[in-house]
């Protein structure tokens, strides 16, 4: 088993790609490695681990919240240990939910309780170019993903021009001293520049790490969070809410998609039509839906469509009728 097990932190707003630059790390991965991902999502489901291209890869999924939020921090050390005591991989990659200020990441890889198992190699910033303007105007997690981050992917440049772009890198570089950029589609970038192959000579050496109980770690955790010095930054006021979709064809969730309200910042989900599977992909006013290939892991999630945004703009979406009731509480 590995000694020490390398981090990777994909963070990113809501929408920007994380998901797909993640499935581009699990394509190349060497087969001889171990490779782990625990995967962050704000909404009260899981989406996005359905969407991962390796059902067999070892996951960690935590909902309801970011990871860096009291809210999940203790269901976050606690899997942190899982990974550091007994899943003990070579490579950890965390894809933090879009409205994440990842800026105490650093320091929670290196609580003692976790004997200096995990080392932070690269944290990756994916920037939706067509709707990065809006979000920095408004979300100020994105500042803190900036200034934390040091390499810059932006993503869908196809759908802008390129001032577009010129303007997203003048704003990140007004937060950060050497930004490194990539401008993508589908989040393409030379990932062997960052994950560089290790020998099993080095990865493969057992760690001498005390055994932490269950007790020492609830102990540990109740410290950590009724310490003041260790506070953290409050999330975003956004807010998730999730619908059962009963609708029976796809023209009818095209014609759901136009009722959506100004002000949600993003929504997702997977339904099923009598003879097709769809995914449902919506950032900041711009929604689609496409054909994918249903897989057992999307079963629990089928027809469960999540939206987040403002409260208020989550209490208008509680009080409208969508298209005669074609999504259901």
């Amino acid at each position: 088993m590995s000694a020490t097990t390398s981090v990777y932190l994909i963070t990113g707003f809501l929408g920007s790609g994380k998901t797909t630059l993640l499935n581009r790390i699990i394509q190349s991965f060497p087969k001889d490695r171990k490779l782990m991902i625990l995967m962050n999502e704000f909404g009260d489901i899981g989406v996005d681990g359905t969407l991962v291209d390796d059902d067999d890869l070892a996951m960690l999924e935590i909902s309801k919240g970011s990871i860096f939020c009291v809210c999940v921090k203790t269901d976050f050390i606690k899997g942190l240990m899982d990974i550091a005591q007994r899943m003990q991989p070579d490579v950890l990659i965390i894809e933090a939910t879009g409205v994440a200020n990842p800026s105490d990441l650093k320091r929670d890889l290196k609580l003692s309780i976790f004997q200096n198992r995990f080392q932070l190699r690269e944290q990756f910033c994916m920037i939706d170019a067509d709707n990065f303007e809006d979000a920095y105007d408004t979300f100020t997690s994105i500042e803190k993903q900036i200034e934390s981050s040091t390499v810059f992917i932006i993503n869908k440049v196809d759908l802008v021009e390129t001032g577009v772009i010129r303007k997203v890198k003048q704003i990140v570089e007004a937060h950060h001293p050497n930004p490194e950029f990539y401008e993508t589609v589908y989040a393409e970038i030379p990932l062997s520049k960052y994950l560089p192959e290790v020998s099993l000579s080095e990865s493969r050496v057992a760690g001498k790490q005390k055994l932490v109980t269950p007790q020492e770690l609830d102990a540990f955790i109740d410290k950590l969070l009724a310490d003041p010095r260790g506070s953290m930054t409050p999330p975003d006021r956004l807010l998730s809410v999730s619908y059962t979709w009963v609708g029976g064809d796809s023209g009818q969730f095209e014609d759901m998609i136009k009722a959506i309200p100004d002000g949600i910042v993003r929504a997702k989900g997977i339904f099923k039509t009598s003879s097709e599977t769809y995914l449902f992909n919506y950032v900041m006013g711009r929604g689609q839906i496409e054909k994918i290939v249903q897989k057992e892991s999307m079963s629990a999630l089928m027809n469960q469509i999540v939206f987040i945004g403002p409260p208020e703009v989550i209490e208008i979406i509680n009080r409208i009728d969508f298209c005669g009731a074609m999504l259901q509480k």
